[in-house]
């Protein structure tokens, strides 16, 4: 059959048409047009666009129909190409020849301070849309694409090198991503910094910091220490690599050092002796001595550093609660410093609207219901085992909806109901004889009210009995086992939730009706009570009205888990900064969950999640300022040690 083919057409005067396809042997009548059914058709070929860049790099290849050369400034290399390539490669070409530059004129274009070899990889890009990353090109080119605005090859160099973070280099990746403004790549290297920060200050890159450079570096709350005798550590190491010229900072930078949060023996040991002819040193140390002596007044000589760093506060466990089914068993642990939830553990039963603390090392799991009866049995939930056991007597006294708390050694167990009825009777177990027993009773019955400690004293505020909510507020002496009352609330609060912070008590949310109630209102105001002025006041207002929060201190911030807004069981995490009077979101629980028992424990116990040494993907780059960066102990970028890697994009 003969390869040439050609349309032919019938003259008719007809409403329709017949098409033709003619060859040597034969006549195909393929259709027939009729005005009333349309025969049009949309083609495209699938592989167009690739036949047309590989067309423009034979072109390119064989010097055809190029328009400019581009002359490397570095080394003089000259690389021709084609204008209109580049300009839909590249934001800083397209800018350069459609704009009114005198480039756009111009057949020659020297690029300096580029390479050669680089920008030839890049050109080659632009027409195949492939190039390979290497340890010993990955510098040149992320500088290079960074100037031609190459933003998918700044996100692979930038990939590429996350890979490689390690602690002997992460300080110099920090420079060169800031150098190169690699938005991406300089918050990956200072995560990195700040999670290897106990190997990071062991390493010569560490000691090459500048004042300027180290005192970002110790600002950082991020900083993932043990404690702040590591931090401390981390600054006399600095000093001592070449103590004539850095002593005279010594004043500044131990201003940055959390000096309040260490212990005091460790303040007579090694800091005092710095602070010799030094007015400055002097003073912080005084402060520090002020912070352990006057407890009562920390409120008023909180400073930055009295707030600790994120690594040491400690994490947060959600356990339990309701979720819309059955009720939740699992445990949730927050890391602040990654401002994230995890799944932690299962619960063995069911339990709902229970109680929770911690002593030593384990969660103590009391009372609640099963949802067939209230229950007087204890859990225990070992942090370093990660094993539950039952080798806790039971109480006397079934409770659901009740509050506990650790007052002076024993355990309270406050209220609640035990399936019959609401409760004013309170129980006490001694850990150390292995015994409940009870104590004086409150003057009313109290389910789902707020127990906390404050001032050696055990308050229980609002909750409901059978017929309201309660706005009092009580307050037990353990010495003379009595209780008194305390100014009310502001507002009538049942499932309220409670925290002590910086010495005072805060109400946060709850309902103002029997719960059995349909028009039950839920709040959103929180309440500040100060036991020195025996006063209430109202501070700012959580984001959604709820009952059922559950409630706990995290450093320097109040922390508000999930809860019931009437309609649904809510994810929504909130934390307060009492010295902006803010609440701001954090990250959400994993599972929704209302009156969840929410307790702070020590990073030190369990597992808890941790920054892998190899970063993940790079979303994107642009400009940025770093919070500290390094000169690297190269003329490059710094390495791995070992490490042997390259890609291709």
């Amino acid at each position: 059959m003969s390869n040439e083919m050609s349309c032919k057409g019938s003259p008719t005067s007809s409403a329709s048409a017949r098409i033709s396809l003619a060859t040597d042997e034969s006549h195909f009548s393929l259709a027939s047009l009729n005005s009333s059914v349309s025969q049009d058709e949309y083609f495209r070929c699938p592989g167009h666009s690739d036949l047309v860049l590989k067309r423009m790099q034979d072109y390119l290849q064989s010097d055809k129909l190029c328009d400019v050369v581009l002359i490397a400034g570095v080394d003089g290399r000259r690389i021709p190409a084609h204008r209109i390539v580049l300009s839909a490669s590249s934001a800083y070409f397209s800018a350069m020849f459609t704009g009114q530059l005198r480039e756009s004129q111009q057949e020659e274009i020297t690029l300096q301070e580029v390479a050669g070899d680089a920008l030839n990889s890049l050109i080659q890009y632009c027409y195949t849309g492939a190039i390979e990353i290497r340890e010993d090109t990955v510098e040149t080119l992320l500088a290079t694409a960074c100037l031609l605005q190459l933003s998918t090859i700044v996100t692979a160099c930038c990939n590429f090198l996350a890979r490689q973070l390690h602690p002997s280099n992460c300080l110099g990746f920090s420079l060169f991503a800031e150098q190169q403004g690699c938005t991406d790549l300089l918050k990956l290297a200072t995560a990195y910094t700040c999670q290897h920060f106990q190997q990071v200050w062991k390493n010569q890159e560490f000691f090459m910091l500048d004042v300027t450079q180290m005192a970002n570096l110790l600002r950082s709350d991020d900083l993932n220490v043990p404690n702040e005798q590591e931090v401390f550590h981390a600054l006399m190491a600095w000093i001592q690599y070449d103590p004539e010229t850095r002593k005279r900072h010594i004043p500044e930078l131990l201003g940055l050092i959390k000096l309040p949060l260490l212990q005091p023996s460790f303040i007579v040991d090694h800091v005092e002796s710095l602070c010799e002819g030094t007015n400055e040193c002097q003073q912080l140390v005084m402060e520090a001595f002020k912070w352990h002596l006057m407890p009562g007044r920390r409120s008023l000589i909180a400073t930055s550093r009295t707030r600790p760093r994120k690594s040491t506060m400690g994490r947060l466990l959600a356990v339990g609660g309701m979720d819309g089914h059955k009720g939740a068993i699992s445990i949730e642990s927050y890391d602040p410093r990654l401002d994230k939830w995890t799944m932690l553990k299962t619960m063995p039963t069911r339990r709902l609207q229970f109680g929770v603390a911690v002593l030593d090392d384990r969660l103590i799991i009391v009372g609640g219901r099963d949802g067939l009866k209230t229950l007087n049995t204890v859990e225990c939930f070992d942090l370093n085992t990660m094993a539950w056991s039952s080798n806790v007597p039971a109480m006397g006294t079934p409770r659901h909806g009740l509050g506990v708390a650790f007052l002076e050694g024993p355990l309270y167990a406050v209220g609640g109901h035990d399936g019959w009825s609401y409760l004013n009777t309170v129980e006490r177990w001694d850990p150390s004889a292995r015994t409940w027993s009870y104590v004086a009773p409150m003057t009313a019955m109290r389910s789902t009210a707020g127990v906390a400690v404050l001032g050696g004293r055990l308050y229980v505020v609002g909750g409901r009995d059978g017929s309201a909510c309660h706005r009092t507020v009580e307050c037990y002496d353990p010495h003379t086992n009595k209780w008194t009352m305390r100014a009310p609330m502001n507002k009538r609060r049942g499932g309220v939730g409670v925290g002590v912070l910086n010495g005072f008590l805060y109400a946060l949310g709850g309902h103002d009706c029997p719960a059995s109630n349909p028009a039950v209102c839920r709040t959103e105001t929180v309440e500040q009570y100060d036991p020195t002025t025996d006063t209430w006041t109202l501070v700012a207002s959580l984001s959604v009205g709820r009952d059922a929060i559950g409630a706990c201190v995290l450093g320097d911030w109040l922390i508000a888990v999930g809860g019931y807004d009437g309609n649904r069981y809510l994810k929504i995490v909130e934390q307060y900064d009492p010295e902006t009077n803010e609440w701001t979101q954090i990250d959400s629980v994993v599972h929704n969950r209302a009156g969840a028992c929410v307790v702070a424990v020590p990073n030190s116990f369990g597992t808890a999640p941790a920054i892998a040494s190899g970063a993940a993907g790079v979303a994107g780059s642009s400009g940025t300022s770093s919070a500290f960066a390094v000169p690297s102990t190269s003329s490059g970028l710094p390495t791995v040690p070992g490490a042997h890697s390259s890609t291709t994009v």
